[in-house]
């Protein structure tokens, strides 16, 4: 019997089963697929005789408190893969044989099984001891959704019926208070509303950008260049289409090819690019470098493309076309640590003036897949945390999820609601220079090997600005909004002076507009409101005589009238 484990993920996976158990019960045909703990719950996959409605919800969670006031114990045994897949086909539960002859392709001759009053499933656990251990667990069934079998469309398309599950009540009611704030914020809906971007079913997953959607992409990356200029990057330019033996030479091919997407020209294959870093590898070698060189600081706001499931797509946060606040460096090996120390400091102040704090993790070699020596990865994996220590930063250490070719530092930065969402990375790499032949003339006139580090601030740009978009709740902050300034004139009467009011503050570098329409004052503070633009100007008859504007900020409320000389000037400090 299973001691048990009472940590809430635990307690999650344990309710997946009860889950699982209380579905048989009302539907006894019902095809089990999996059903794990998940953050903030879990889930089970379900092939039902019928489509799940949110009125079955109340249903099954009470046949699942019934089961768990029975005080059924979670017992755990092990039996040989053959015997299990002849069970699983006898009832005919085709998912779960699918799995178990996954596993036996996989070496297992044996697997752990779990059962429950008599509910059984095949499981590797841990699980609590008894469902007497969840009677304290505030837990309740959240929805229903669609889901493919093992995440790809080739397959059955299931039903995910989703639970929430906290240790205490209090939790489960701030989560709900969390995910109200979060809806209000969904980038999607403030993406329509404020005019930034749509999606169409004409190409999905490939966002199209509108004229004010640009506004703020392009003020993001003027800042993002002017950081990057005052740091000693160059920037640079890669096709978007290159051969397949550069992904293959890369190792890329390997690791991406399932999400990339191909073509052939002059009958040679080609694939899209789904990442950066083999054209910046192929720049470097078009010249002989020597070691006065170095750092070779090379940064690209590179486009990529990667085929992800339809079902996984979500607005900007997951995307099949987006663009990469890529930069390679290029270094010695002795300036390792203080390269990436600049690139944390960089990152640093590029989040500060966001308003958004970080966590590092360092993460290391993985387990399947890695390229490269053991000699290296020991050497790189010490670099990196050497630079974490020299830099006075905490961190904690992500064993096992390094990229295929070298250790990384990741950014998980905090939104204002407290979600965390990794952004930048720092990646330090010895086996592309390997692989690419790389080299430049020492201080001895010997040809060595370079160091490269990949890293990214943003990520992918696309998710970034999705990112702040809920960050900011659609108030952006002046610098990076789209349309600054918004001028409401009263009546026909004061639309000339507005309109010199409009040529001021453009010549100023405001970014301004006029709302001329036929509406109610009312009507367009409240569109303007509802816009979130920082700041309306009022102009009547009495702002004409006065020559001045009547501010109102967005948050804020009116703040009087002022010259405009006054609001440019305050507006620039």
């Amino acid at each position: 019997m299973n001691k048990g484990n009472t940590s809430i993920e635990v307690s999650r996976h344990s309710l997946a089963h009860i889950l699982a158990a209380a579905v048989l019960k009302i539907f006894p045909g019902a095809k089990l697929g999996m059903g794990p703990a998940i953050e903030d719950g879990f889930y089970y996959d379900f092939d039902l005789p019928r489509t799940l409605t949110p009125e079955d919800l109340p249903h099954i969670e009470e046949k699942m408190r019934v089961l768990i006031g029975k005080e059924l114990s979670f017992d755990k045994s092990e039996d040989s893969i053959d015997s299990l897949i002849k069970g699983q086909e006898q009832a005919k539960q085709t998912y779960k044989a699918e799995l178990l002859r996954d596993l036996k392709i996989d070496g297992h001759d044996e697997a752990s099984v779990y059962k429950t009053g008599d509910y059984t499933d095949i499981c590797l656990g841990p699980h609590v001891a008894s469902t007497k251990n969840l009677r304290t667990v505030a837990f309740k069934l959240d929805r229903v959704a669609g889901a493919y079998w093992k995440g790809s469309e080739k397959n059955a398309m299931l039903q995910r019926v989703y639970g929430l599950a906290f240790s205490t009540q209090k939790e489960m009611d701030a989560y709900a208070r969390r995910r109200e704030e979060a809806e209000k914020r969904d980038h999607r809906r403030l993406g329509a509303e404020l005019g930034l971007f749509t999606f169409h079913e004409e190409a999905p997953g490939f966002p199209f950008w509108h004229p004010k959607g640009m506004v703020l992409w392009n003020n993001l990356i003027d800042w993002w260049r002017e950081e990057h200029l005052d740091a000693g990057y160059s920037e640079v330019k890669t096709p978007v289409i290159m051969a397949r033996e550069l992904w293959e030479r890369s190792g890329h091919w390997n690791h991406y090819r399932d999400s990339m997407y191909f073509t052939k020209i002059d009958e040679r294959d080609f694939a899209v690019k789904p990442m950066n870093c083999p054209g910046a590898l192929l720049l470097y070698k078009e010249a002989i470098h020597s070691y006065r060189e170095f750092p070779i600081k090379w940064a690209e706001i590179g486009q990529v493309h990667r085929h992800e499931l339809a079902g996984t797509l979500h607005g900007l946060l997951r995307v099949r076309a987006f663009h990469q606040d890529d930069a390679h460096i290029f270094c010695l090996d002795d300036q390792i640590e203080d390269e990436v120390i600049k690139v944390i400091e960089l990152a640093d102040k590029m989040y500060g003036r966001l308003g958004l704090s970080y966590h590092l993790e360092l993460s290391t070699r993985p387990d399947k897949g890695s390229i490269g020596s053991d000699k290296d990865w020991e050497r790189a994996e010490a670099a990196l945390k050497s630079a974490l220590e020299k830099r006075g930063v905490s961190y904690k250490v992500n064993a096992g999820d390094g990229a295929f070719y070298g250790p990384k530092i990741d950014f998980h930065i905090a939104d204002a609601i407290g979600r965390t969402w990794q952004a930048g990375t720092v990646q330090l790499d010895f086996a592309m220079p390997e692989r690419f032949n790389l080299g430049y003339i020492a201080a001895d006139g010997e040809r060595r090997r370079p160091v490269m580090l990949h890293r990214v601030i943003f990520g992918s740009i696309e998710r970034f600005i999705g990112v702040l978009i809920e960050h900011y709740a659609g108030a952006f902050p002046l610098w990076l909004a789209p349309e600054q300034v918004r001028i409401l004139p009263i009546s026909d009467k004061v639309l000339k002076y507005a309109r010199e009011v409009l040529k001021q503050l453009n010549r100023a570098g405001v970014r301004a507009t006029i709302d001329e329409s036929n509406e109610t004052m009312g009507k367009k503070i409240r569109q303007g409101e509802l816009e979130k633009i920082p700041y309306l100007l009022i102009v009547g008859e009495k702002e004409l005589s006065a020559k001045t504007i009547a501010v109102r900020k967005y948050g804020a409320g009116d703040k009087g009238p002022q010259k405009v000389t006054d609001f440019l000037s305050h507006l620039n400090t």
